[in-house]
């Protein structure tokens, strides 16, 4: 029922900056948000997550460079992320779930060259 469309990936040199978006086709009120990255050949792996109050984690390899944030009237969720490095390059998608639903987003890509 609820479509995710990631968008904001590119490349860009180490130390540079991104912010990547997740556009929601229906309200993500009232549930938690995550982002999740996958490099070729590695699992897919929790980068951020915001609750429904906002409330924010991270995990260690992002910790104090990204930042995750959400718009409940905009139906987004953005990632912020600066200081990038090399291994920080993978699909980035974003994920909404919702009672018995799993919702994801078909990624966007970032790589940090070196």
């Amino acid at each position: 029922q609820v479509q995710l469309v990631e968008s904001g990936g590119g490349l860009v040199q180490p130390g540079g900056s991104l912010r990547l978006s997740c556009a929601a086709s229906g309200s993500i009120f009232g549930w938690p948000m995550y982002w999740y990255r996958q490099a070729p050949g590695s699992q897919r792996e929790l980068v951020a997550q915001i609750s429904s109050g906002g409330l924010t984690s991270y995990a260690d390899s992002v910790k104090g460079r990204f930042t995750i944030s959400r718009d409940n009237a905009k139906n987004t969720m953005t990632l912020q992320m600066n200081s990038l490095k090399p291994e920080d390059t993978a699909v980035y998608y974003c994920n909404f779930r919702q009672w018995r639903n799993d919702y994801w987003g078909q990624g966007t890509q970032v790589t940090v060259s070196s």
